[in-house]
């Protein structure tokens, strides 16, 4: 597996490259960063925290466990030997040079003096005269460098140049180099000490990369010789290995050094696209020890444009160019959020001709294809940059343009000018820019974007006049019209009946809720009006969106039992897989409020038959065990929306809902007979059989239970209070036989008001609750001695099965409070498939991956109790126990009527022998009690009850920081 220590398009680069090897991969990504391509690319990707999250060496190499290599990138640690030391200690192959390698060429002043020892010109720069370079020790990209003319702007450009380095590579060591102006930046490319090819790097914007060409054109044939032997030279000086760059300066015949780059670089692109050797891929199959063939092939010449953003924003379109010849590196998609924080390269542009000139006219047709909105980029700069001949020119060619006059917003043409106005068209749309001072186009004229209009200032005609804010125009007042979903009548209704609508629900649920789909209507146009569908059905019967619960985003949908009974209609089906993808995508947790009546006939505008096809049920049981999913039901629930009601997790039902997989509809149409529909799954059925796991009074306290339960999934608490932990020394009662409630430990046990017990009506032997202690959620399975003695039965062993998988899937600690006597037998037991149903609560503890804690409350006893230890008291993290604990591989009763019945059968004195009986049951329970079991071992302690919470806090440890996707194929329904 190979960890990607890098982000963005390099990033993207490496995870295709190791996929097309079969090298599984880990990315890392920063907290703006968790959008980004390459985060989706990666087998697994790992979050990084803090301000500097890509220079962490730390979280860095522990995102790299389980990994046996790491890909740095560029920029970054690529550079750094520290970083690749580091791998190396833990046995991780760094993909590049050796540590000893890299701190040498990695460290720009000790890279010159080596090619100064083999006799390679180097630009020393002499004490006191200027011009002079200020360079990054640790530097690369353009990065940390400062052309200084004037003696007095030298420590201004040393001070830039070490805040520049310290931010991009974590060392702020500079240098200096005598500056040749009027030269071209010319790079030979390496793998070890064979050299692949070059290029020229000479268009250049402050000292930033703007393109590259390969081969470099226009180079004497002995002066390109040179080039190659000067690097071989210093890669083999060095003991070079992996992919490298060494980069010159030329100016005539005469050539200097300027750096090595111990590292893949941005522009590697044109030499692969020119040699046919895949950089990437050779750097992986060096760094696995296998031997790559890199003799290049002579294929013509190629050009990389960088495309780079100028701002942040949202990415509305991103269409790249296409065709023969053409390749675009990026990480950026439509709907992709563009940061600021980072380098600002969007895309790369690479363009192949059989010679420059193919290759020129093909980038500027590429240019041309290449449209991004949404987000400011240099397109525009790039295209008006090749209609100049940028062919061997050198790196001060490129300047910054005074910003005298006003100059075209962008590109178009004239189609009117004015003494104090240009306007210009471009997509058919028309831009009235203002100016003064001299008119220097015409009518007709085509300009590029920043092209001079006037000799005087001036500014866009929207920019020139500040609106009224508070001004509704016609376009936004019909759009607010439509989202005033307000139906008074339909309104009181529902609370007349003691309801709320759903939007009130919503509203209650979340904040800054974002509707996804409001404007949508029935599928009805066949036979409805326009105006009656939008009075009618607004949204389809459907309020779907994201919103925010506890601080975190959630998805949350609720049918709308005033819009078609709640039906589930097309457009209403399509709004609910979007919604579901996204919750997929981001990872949100899904709020259902369920209340309808399934499946609607009465849609028209489609060509559907049979409507099997439809996928929003499958999209919907694919989030099971990926998110949490919830579902809260008021009044009739009947048919498809029963379905995915059942799929949550958690069912939350309001007093008097009725749950059904047919309504009286289809009932009767199957010939089941005639039912009103509050005889249909009302909650006195669906409570005790398992279906619902809590009953509230109201659809408020339904809302309450909901946020609550989401909480329990959505991280730690900073604030609680416990309640006098003492109190647990006297909640078991001394008398081994006297049942008690199991309920009160868990309250104390746990953060005040922090329980939510789950399904209490059903499976009544164990209690399931999610709980905190010390603001930790957790899972607590318990058994309840009210309950057949605590005995485990089918329902009750299916009960803790279910909510062990639960808290499994979503990374939930588990302690079990284990007060049995054993799995429930007997003739009437088996009639319930006991064998199958209690074994499945051992399959499902046996394969658990969460912390796990066993407290002994007082019985200890056969199966059962192994059950409730996740299958063996060395299983838990801890297994301690109270001082009312007592063990035995069967009920002490019965342990000794079934052992010594020959030798009580033989006393015939009745008297005598319950007498013997009695002797024998209490010598049992002292050879089982806690403390004889501690003695050899069996259980980790016997301990004061006080002490229950500070074990579980202590012991328990939190799992590690959960994978993306699923730990659990799904969370089982029943």
């Amino acid at each position: 597996m190979l960890l990607v220590a890098n982000r963005g398009e390099v990033a993207v680069r490496v995870l295709r490259a190791a996929a097309d090897l079969g090298i599984r991969t880990v990315a890392v990504y920063a907290e703006d960063d968790a959008s980004s391509l390459h985060v989706t690319l990666a087998d697994r990707a790992v979050a990084l925290r803090g301000p500097a999250p890509y220079l962490d060496a730390e979280q860095l190499l522990d995102a790299a466990e389980g990994c046996r290599a790491v890909h740095p990138g560029w920029g970054f640690l690529s550079e750094n030997a520290a970083f690749a030391r580091a791998c190396r200690d833990r046995g991780l192959a760094f993909v590049g040079p050796s540590p000893e390698v890299l701190e040498l060429l990695g460290d720009k002043r000790r890279a010159r003096e080596l090619a100064a020892s083999l006799g390679i010109p180097v630009l020393d720069a002499v004490p006191g005269e200027f011009p002079v370079m200020v360079k990054a020790v640790a530097g690369g990209g353009g990065k940390g460098m400062r052309a200084v003319h004037d003696p007095a702007d030298l420590d201004a450009a040393i001070e830039a140049c070490r805040a520049e380095a310290l931010a991009a590579f974590g060392d702020d060591d500079v240098y200096f180099e005598r500056l040749l102006p009027s030269a071209r930046h010319i790079e030979v490319q390496l793998v070890g000490t064979a050299v692949l090819g070059d290029r020229d790097c000479s268009l250049q914007l402050r000292h930033q990369k703007v393109a590259e060409i390969a081969p470099a054109p226009l180079l004497d044939p002995a002066l390109r010789r040179a080039l190659h032997s000067a690097a071989a030279a210093i890669a083999t000086a060095a003991g070079y290995t992996g992919v490298g760059t060494v980069e010159f300066l030329v100016s005539g015949d005469e050539f200097a050094f300027l750096e090595v780059n111990p590292r893949l670089q941005v522009e590697h692109t044109v030499t692969e696209m020119v040699s046919g050797v895949d950089l990437v891929r050779t750097q992986l199959l060096l760094a696995q020890g296998g031997d790559v063939d890199v003799t290049p092939l002579d294929r013509g010449s190629a050009v990389q444009l960088r495309v780079n953003q100028t701002s942040g924003g949202t990415l509305s379109v991103f269409q790249p160019p296409s065709g023969p010849g053409i390749r675009v590196d990026t990480h950026a998609y439509p709907g992709y959020r563009v940061g600021t924080r980072y380098d600002g390269l969007l895309a790369k542009l690479v363009v192949h001709g059989e010679d420059l000139g193919v290759a020129l006219t093909r980038a500027r047709r590429a240019l041309g294809e290449f449209r991004v909105e949404g987000v400011p980029t240099n397109l525009e700069f790039l295209r008006t940059l090749l209609t100049r001949d940028v062919v061997g020119v050198p790196t001060d060619f490129l300047v910054e343009e005074p910003a005298d006059g006003m100059r075209a917003p962008l590109a178009g043409t004239v189609v009117a000018v004015a003494a104090d106005s240009v306007v210009l068209e471009a997509m058919k749309m028309q831009h009235v820019v203002r100016v003064s001072g001299e008119v220097l186009v015409a009518v007709g004229d085509t300009v590029a974007a920043g092209q001079p209009l006037a000799s005087g200032a001036g500014e866009s005609a929207e920019d020139a006049a500040p609106a009224d804010p508070a001004e509704i125009r016609p376009d936004l007042a019909e759009v607010l019209h439509r989202h005033s979903f307000d139906r008074p009548e339909s309104a009181a209704r529902r609370h007349a009946a003691g309801g709320r609508t759903a939007r009130e629900n919503i509203a209650d649920l979340c904040t800054d809720f974002v509707e996804y789909g409001g404007l949508a209507i029935a599928a009805q146009r066949a036979r409805r009006s326009l105006p009656e569908l939008i009075e009618r059905t607004p949204a389809d019967g459907m309020v779907a969106g994201i919103g925010v619960v506890n601080g975190q985003r959630i998805v949350a949908m609720s049918y709308d039992y005033a819009v078609l009974a709640g039906t589930q209609g097309l457009r209403n089906h399509q709004k609910k897989d979007r919604l579901f993808a996204l919750a997929r995508q981001e990872n949100l947790p899904v709020v259902l409020f369920a209340e309808g009546g399934g499946g609607r006939p009465g849609d028209t505008d489609h060509s559907m038959v049979s409507g099997l096809d439809c996928g929003s049920f499958h999209a919907f049981a694919q989030l099971s065990g990926q998110v949490p999913l919830v579902g809260v039901v008021a009044g009739r629930c009947f048919a498809g929306n029963a379905v995915l009601l059942g799929t949550c997790d958690v069912i939350i039902a309001v007093e008097g809902a009725n749950i059904g997989m047919g309504g009286p509809a289809m009932i009767e149409g199957g010939g089941l007979g005639t039912f009103r529909p509050e005889d249909i799954g009302p909650l006195d059925v669906q409570v005790p059989n398992g279906v619902v796991d809590v009953v509230v009074g109201s659809e408020e306290e339904a809302v309450a239970v909901a946020r609550q339960y989401l909480s329990y999934f959505q991280g730690h608490q900073s604030s609680w209070e416990c309640a006098d932990q003492r109190l647990l020394r006297h909640a078991v009662p001394e008398n081994r036989l006297r049942a008690y409630d199991v309920r009160p430990i868990i309250d104390t046990l746990a953060d005040t008001g922090s329980v939510l017990e789950l399904r209490r009506g059903f499976g009544r032997g164990v209690v399931t609750a999610l709980v905190r202690v010390e603001g930790r959620p957790l899972g607590v399975i318990a058994n309840d001695p009210h309950v057949l003695g605590g005995a485990i039965d089918a329902d009750a062993a299916d009960k803790a099965a279910r909510f062990l998988q639960l808290c499994d899937a979503f990374d939930l600690a588990v302690v079990s409070l284990c007060d049995t006597p054993g799995f429930m037998v007997g003739p009437d037991a088996e009639r319930t498939a006991t064998v199958r149903h209690l074994t499945r609560m051992v399959v499902t503890g046996a394969n658990l991956s969460v912390p796990f804690g066993l407290v002994v409350t007082r019985k200890a006893y056969g199966l059962g109790a192994q059950a409730m230890a996740a299958g063996s008291l060395k299983v838990p993290q801890f297994a301690v126990s109270w001082p009312t604990g007592e063990f035995g591989p069967m009920g002490l009763e019965g342990a000794v009527k079934l052992g010594f019945r020959r030798e009580l059968d033989a006393i015939e004195d009745p008297q005598e022998r319950a007498a013997r009986y009695d002797h024998m049951v209490a010598a049992a329970y002292e050879h089982g009690k806690a403390l004889n079991v501690a003695s050899v071992f069996e259980i980790d302690d016997v301990i004061d009850p006080a002490d229950t919470r500070r074990w579980v806090a202590t012991a328990l440890a939190p799992s590690a920081s959960r994978p993306q996707g699923k730990k659990r194929p799904f969370v089982d329904t029943w």
